[in-house]
């Protein structure tokens, strides 16, 4: 039985979270998925895993190994040490590029790029034609059973080093073409509780994130205290332009 939820995972027939029109967020969460995973960890034993035990050893879950793919998955894995736990989903067209690494429940839709030393964690949600840059980290989130994981819809580019942290939601939702892409500065860190303003604006917006914005990083003093600790903040700086796009279309010749 066990065997057939992780391959219900590896087809993206069973998902953490799915979209559901129907929630405020978009999205519902599948907390017996969780569940599955957590008891596949308590169900497993520590094996070795290792393809030469004196050079390289390998030791981890028997029920999560490296998942296997072939050839005819459509799949690009660059040689260069990338590792794809067994019960993710990896979709036709998605490229990995050494290294890199993907957690069990993570869901990649088609044609995402995950650059190098990229981390995709347990549960995450990443949709199509995405760019998830060099050293981001997208966290896993297996508990709280009910706690939406981090969730990256279609169309989204990632700067190098971005951080996204739980129950974080990107979605330029009307984003109809790869270079629609929102562009994300690398070094905003931002999670669900980070505030989203223009440039020249006091009022912070909602925290949907839309297309075809930049975000810089900034600290800006709290709601209620204008002295003292500054806090995370994304600012607007500019709205894509074609000068902008152009700069981008390197996407298209790596894909």
């Amino acid at each position: 039985m066990f065997d057939a939820f992780k391959a219900g995972l590896n087809r993206g027939e069973i998902r953490a979270a799915e979209p559901d029109p129907s929630s405020p967020t978009g999205w519902r969460v599948n907390p017996w998925v969780k569940k599955g995973i957590l008891l596949g960890f308590r169900m497993g034993a520590i094996v070795d895993m290792s393809i030469d035990a004196r050079r390289q050893p390998f030791f981890d879950k028997s029920t999560y190994p490296v998942r296997a793919i072939s050839a005819a998955d459509g799949v690009r894995i660059v040689p260069g040490g990338s590792s794809i736990r067994d019960g993710a989903h990896i979709a036709r067209g998605v490229i990995c590029m050494p290294p890199m690494f993907v957690n069990v429940g993570a869901y990649v839709g088609e044609n995402t790029l995950i650059d190098s030393h990229a981390l995709v964690g347990s549960c995450a949600q990443i949709g199509r034609n995405c760019h998830i840059s060099a050293a981001a980290q997208i966290g896993g989130v297996l508990e709280p059973i009910g706690a939406l994981p981090v969730i990256i819809e279609d169309d989204v580019l990632l700067g190098e080093f971005r951080r996204l942290r739980r129950h974080h939601r990107e979605a330029p939702r009307r984003a109809r073409h790869r270079h629609d892409a929102q562009p994300l500065d690398s070094r905003v860190r931002s999670g669900a509780r980070c505030r989203l303003f223009r440039q020249g604006r006091s009022a912070a917006h909602h925290s949907r994130r839309r297309r075809r914005r930049s975000r810089l990083p900034r600290r800006l003093p709290s709601r209620r205290h204008q002295v003292g600790p500054l806090l995370q903040a994304a600012v607007i700086v500019k709205y894509r332009d074609a000068k902008t796009g152009s700069r981008i279309q390197l996407e298209d010749l790596l894909r």
